[in-house]
């Protein structure tokens, strides 16, 4: 099976007559979800790249960009602030991410919760998919669901500029931070990533923080020496050669970036005694390239090693949800204005109907669910 979405970088914005149609169904739609499922279940969802995949592609986004993630996670938001349906979003691209804390103690208020625990959550997910699963992709995107029950979920996506590429991150009532804790990963799996977040990290994460225990200048001049072998010379203090694949090991790791430390992160973790990889990856100054380098002593100093597998998914492709009204971009079809304003009037006629009637549109599933769309009119937008 092949990713639910390549996610190339799409500039352009939607336009305002389609807009308007996609905020209607995107209302009507989470007005079932609801009813059916309950928040917890939509929540659930939301969380299922495929399912989120398809609800992008039947409210006629293009079925392959990056707007697929932040224009329909944000319609999602705008519903859902505006309807009671018990639960809300906070945060969003760029800017509006940085508003989450705010929005999330605004929804606790609300909802009559503590928000302190999920604004942690919000700067922890965030930190694991910025620092501690590095795979070349800058966060920009970040949205937090939270229901009137606790139940959370977050949707976060990040670029590759060189690439011209994004991945999506889905998160679902985490109970692990640090250990396999993604509720699936959507992009083009990449080749290697830096993954200290996975189960095969345990023995990295504790001699990690073993590690940071120590004072900083010893760390970095365990660095300087490793930079040194990556310029070809061997200085004059050197831990035991493990030639050839130390060289192409170190070339891995600048694949990623720069590997600098930043002493003040790793003094703030020796003053406070961090006995944890997640408050470990909380501190502030923690980034990428501290982590790397981290890393790098690590491996090649003391042989401990993180995780270099990508944890992408693969689930069944959704792309058939697209021939609903047909695709922003074209694809498979320009999108039918006539068939989607019949659709809307369905399902507000839906809507108000009893639970027994609608019973009876779960039917139609089955006439679907083995249709298979024909290959060559999937193409990229």
């Amino acid at each position: 099976m092949r990713n639910v979405a390549d996610l190339p970088l799409h500039g352009g914005h939607v336009p305002a007559w389609l807009a308007q149609r996609m905020r209607k169904l995107t209302r009507l739609v989470l007005l079932l979800a609801v009813e059916e499922y309950g928040t917890k279940g939509l929540l659930e969802r939301l969380s299922d790249p495929v399912w989120f995949q398809a609800f992008n592609n039947v409210i006629g986004m293009d079925w392959d960009s990056s707007g697929s993630t932040t224009v329909t996670a944000g319609m999602i938001k705008d519903t859902l602030w505006k309807e009671e349906l018990g639960l809300k979003a906070a945060g969003g691209k760029g800017k509006k991410s940085r508003a989450t804390p705010e929005e999330l103690k605004a929804i606790g208020k609300l909802y009559d919760l503590n928000p302190e625990p999920y604004v942690r959550t919000s700067r922890l997910v965030a930190k694991v998919d910025t620092v501690a699963l590095q795979t070349g992709y800058q966060l920009y995107h970040h949205v937090f669901f939270l229901d009137e029950e606790g139940s959370w979920a977050v949707i976060q996506q990040g670029m590759n500029e060189r690439e011209r590429m994004a991945r999506r991150f889905h998160w679902f009532n985490s109970e692990t931070f640090i250990l396999d804790p993604h509720k699936a990963i959507a992009g083009l799996e990449r080749e290697f990533a830096l993954n200290t977040v996975s189960k095969e990290a345990r023995e990295y994460q504790k001699t990690l923080l073993d590690v940071v225990q120590e004072r900083p200048e010893r760390i970095e001049r365990e660095l300087e020496s490793l930079k040194a072998i990556a310029k070809g010379y061997r200085p004059l203090v050197y831990y035991k050669p493990r030639e050839p694949w130390e060289k192409d090991m170190i070339k891995r790791y600048e694949s990623l970036g720069r590997f600098e430390l930043n002493k003040r992160a790793l003094e703030f973790a020796r003053e406070l005694s961090v006995s944890n990889y997640e408050e470990f990856l909380l501190l502030k100054g923690l980034g990428p390239s501290t982590l790397r380098a981290l890393s790098l002593v690590l491996e090649l100093v003391y042989d401990v090693h993180p995780s270099w597998k990508d944890p992408v998914t693969h689930p069944p492709d959704p792309f058939k949800f697209t021939y609903a009204v047909g695709g922003k971009d074209n694809v498979p079809f320009p999108v039918d204005m006539p068939a989607y304003d019949e659709l809307i009037s369905f399902m507000e006629e839906l809507v108000s109907r009893h639970p027994e009637e609608k019973a009876l549109v779960r039917n139609v599933t089955k006439i679907t669910k083995s249709w298979k769309f024909p290959e060559g009119e999937k193409r990229a937008t």
